[in-house]
């Protein structure tokens, strides 16, 4: 076991003062203050390799954990160990074997090359002259990049920067990566780019990752296990097909018309989603999905028809939304 996260709770004492000039001058004197729960009694462990997605919407506690899991927070109640190591000690040997990439904070010498903050990291890690230069021409070739290691940073695009950044941070080959929106404002291109990244690099060195992001198209096809955390709770902590499987009760099925088919009778074979011939696409349940296509192949003319499964930002919509706030 890798990361091994047990009660884990993470509190912030906030000031609330009251609003206009009276109250400003009474916080002065009597001060309220309220704890604010960023996390709350959390426990779960990844195995070495795994890949996790960490998924929840703003403020649900996601940045945090990852947080104390990499030492930068003491958690105010619970127990976390990360590769054997308690991340809050931060030794050297656990920092040395662990890096933390967030998409909107910048590691790197803003007026300098990539390259030389890669050789400053270089020092820090203390990594050899044959390792530093076998793992930057491996980084470098995987994220295609080596045209713009001499570019000052500030004149890169967001997409080529988070290029550099991931590189800046794996040059120490480390064991455990914590991926904090890796994604965030890049193109689509950009984000494929980066997703079959991770994806190889997960892969080739067997490393272990949590990765969090807004992007249901990173969790999906790098995760086949997610935790959902919602207002420092988690709600699901298992295989992505399980949720799937279990909050998305129907399948949709869309179909090219051949001919134009009235409204009402296609409606019989289910809740018409969308209805522009040719096209139609219904929403039936799961079960009767394959015997609703081929009664749709049997009675009326069809150019193509497809079954899709319900989009993942619809399923985890469903989970926040759920009532008991449980999955």
């Amino acid at each position: 076991m890798i990361i091994s996260v047990s009660n884990l709770s993470k509190y912030y004492q906030v000031h609330q003062k009251e609003p206009g000039f009276g109250g400003a001058i009474r916080s002065l004197f009597a001060r309220k203050y309220y704890d604010a729960k960023a996390v709350e009694d959390i426990s779960f462990s990844i195995d070495e390799g795994e890949l996790v997605g960490f998924i929840g919407p703003n403020g649900a506690g996601k940045t945090t954990t990852l947080k104390c899991l990499s030492g930068l927070l003491y958690p105010t109640s619970g127990e976390v160990k990360v590769l054997g190591f308690t991340p809050f000690e931060r030794k050297n040997q656990f920092l040395k074997q662990i890096a933390l990439v967030m998409g909107q904070k910048n590691q790197l010498w803003w007026d300098l090359p990539a390259q030389e903050s890669f050789l400053l990291n270089k020092e820090i890690y203390e990594i050899s002259d044959e390792r530093f230069k076998k793992t930057l021409s491996e980084l470098t070739e995987l994220l295609d990049v080596s045209d713009i290691l001499k570019v000052q940073v500030r004149k890169l695009s967001l997409g080529q920067r988070m290029k550099c950044e991931l590189i800046a941070a794996l040059l120490h080959s480390p064991k455990v990566l914590f991926l904090d929106e890796p994604t965030i404002g890049l193109d689509v291109v950009m984000q494929q780019k980066l997703r079959e990244f991770i994806q190889d690099y997960n892969q080739k060195f067997h490393s272990t990752i949590i990765l969090t992001s807004h992007y249901m198209k990173d969790v999906e096809q790098l995760c086949k296990r997610i935790i959902v955390i919602d207002r420092g709770k988690i709600l699901y902590d298992g295989s992505l097909e399980d949720i799937v499987r279990k909050y998305a009760k129907h399948k949709y099925i869309t179909v090219e018309l051949e001919k134009k088919i009235d409204r009402d009778t296609l409606a019989k074979l289910g809740e018409i989603k969308e209805y522009d011939f040719p096209k139609v696409t219904f929403a039936v349940a799961r079960d009767q999905s394959n015997k609703i296509a081929a009664k749709i192949l049997e009675d009326f003319p069809v150019a193509d028809l497809n079954i899709e499964e319900v989009n993942i930002e619809e399923v985890i919509r469903d989970v926040f939304s759920s009532k008991n706030g449980k999955v």
